[in-house]
């Protein structure tokens, strides 16, 4: 039987709730917002299932790529539609083409994140663009095997720990799946997120509007959202947000809020590490571990490792794990240059490395749930007090000064 005593121990795949012959798991949001499996134990019958499926009590081995590419889609359109090189939509067109089904994550109508699964190529764009979310599994292992059983090709893409949950969860091999993860920060607390698009949403409306009626829901105000807008480039990508907020004669004013990453706030809290999962700090599927065919992610570093192959629209890295991945890739219409696991290492460590927490984590959801705003909340716990950023940056001019004086 699961039980959860140290929350670092479950990353919320939902593996044992979707593979209960008794469906006596069900999934609840605890005070930070992230969820966790709850049991009714009257109904349990102590099979072990639940156990026998979970990636963090069956973790994967460690792997490093087999091969590692630099990779840019052809079509500019999917490329700066896409976080980085538009390789997923490519791998996603090339399944779909051959009758198969790719699952992804999408929002939902609440603007939170969801996984989801098409058969249309045309349904692909809600699929593109990375989601700083982690979405909800709901039955999408349980879906994605019948489609597997049938025997269609099955592209499956999510976080590595969704991955490791995906093949825990199925037990075997399929020569038709092919998984998709990709090189994952963490995944910052869902409650968080929803206070702070109401918050944002809430303080247009009021500036746009002084009609004495309340604020509409969220749903019905947003058109779009990006987590990574590269209007303004790749490596300074934006958030942005359009709204459609009511006007004083019953109208709607359609208003676009962009900020670049480093100065939004969520996206700031987030990078920080200051509301992650707790088990983004003890990730128990890091360093290939996940079983996935092929790894994809941005390529940082970049300029350094390729500056000739970099525009700033978005470079793809892609580490291919399996025969069966570097089939699909290399099938792919694409513009790819090898490279090496040894070029990117330094660049990507969050393929090895779990994400530290914050020393404010605690503080920040003890200040968030007395009620304050929360962007308010995130200033205050990253506030770097003035004596400490005079005290770097007269160690970073010291040590500039011996070093060119060593020199």
């Amino acid at each position: 039987m699961i039980k959860i005593v140290d929350k670092e121990a479950c990353c919320g795949c939902s593996a044992c709730v979707q593979k209960c012959p008794q469906q006596c798991i069900s999934l609840k949001e605890d005070e930070e917002g992230f969820l966790y499996p709850a049991i009714t134990e009257d109904a349990c019958i102590d099979c072990g299932v639940c156990e026998k499926v979970c990636p963090v009590i069956n973790q994967g081995k460690n792997r490093f790529p087999l091969n590692v590419y630099a990779a840019i889609a052809s079509d500019e359109r999917i490329r700066l539609q896409s976080s980085s090189g538009g390789i997923f939509t490519l791998l996603a067109i090339k399944v779909l083409e051959e009758g198969g089904v790719v699952f992804g994550a999408r929002f939902d109508e609440n603007w939170e994140v969801k996984h989801d699964y098409t058969e249309i190529i045309t349904e692909l764009s809600v699929f593109r663009g990375s989601k700083y979310l982690q979405s909800r599994m709901e039955d999408n292992y349980r879906k994605a095997e019948v489609f597997l059983k049938q025997g269609r090709k099955v592209l499956f893409a999510g976080t590595s720990c969704q991955i490791a949950g995906l093949k825990c969860f199925l037990r075997k091999e399929y020569d038709n799946l092919l998984g998709v993860d990709f090189i994952c920060h963490g995944v910052p607390s869902p409650k968080v997120w929803r206070m702070y698009l109401d918050e944002t949403i809430a303080r247009q409306c009021e500036k746009k509007s002084v009609l004495p009626y309340p604020v509409p829901e969220r749903n019905t105000l947003v058109e779009s959202i990006s987590f990574r807008d590269k209007r303004v480039g790749w490596k300074k990508y934006s958030f942005s947000l359009t709204l459609s907020t009511p006007s004083g004669s019953g109208a709607k004013n359609t208003v676009f809020l962009s900020e670049v990453f480093t100065n939004n706030a969520f996206m700031k809290g987030f990078l920080a590490n200051l509301y992650l999962r707790p088990s983004c700090h003890q990730c128990a599927a890091k360093s290939g571990k996940s079983g996935s065919d092929i790894t994809i992610a941005d390529f940082w570093g970049i300029q350094q490792v390729m500056p000739d192959f970099d525009d700033d629209k978005g470079t793809g890295l892609v580490l291919v794990n399996t025969l069966k991945g570097e089939q699909y890739f290399t099938s792919l219409d694409i513009n790819a240059r090898v490279s090496s696991w040894e070029n990117v290492r330094q660049y990507n460590v969050s393929f090895e490395k779990s994400a530290i927490q914050h020393r404010k984590r605690k503080a920040f959801f003890e200040t968030f749930y007395s009620g304050f705003p929360v962007s308010e909340v995130i200033a205050r716990c990253l506030h770097i007090p003035l004596y400490i950023t005079i005290f770097y940056k007269v160690k970073n001019l010291a040590r500039r000064i011996v070093k060119n004086y060593s020199s």
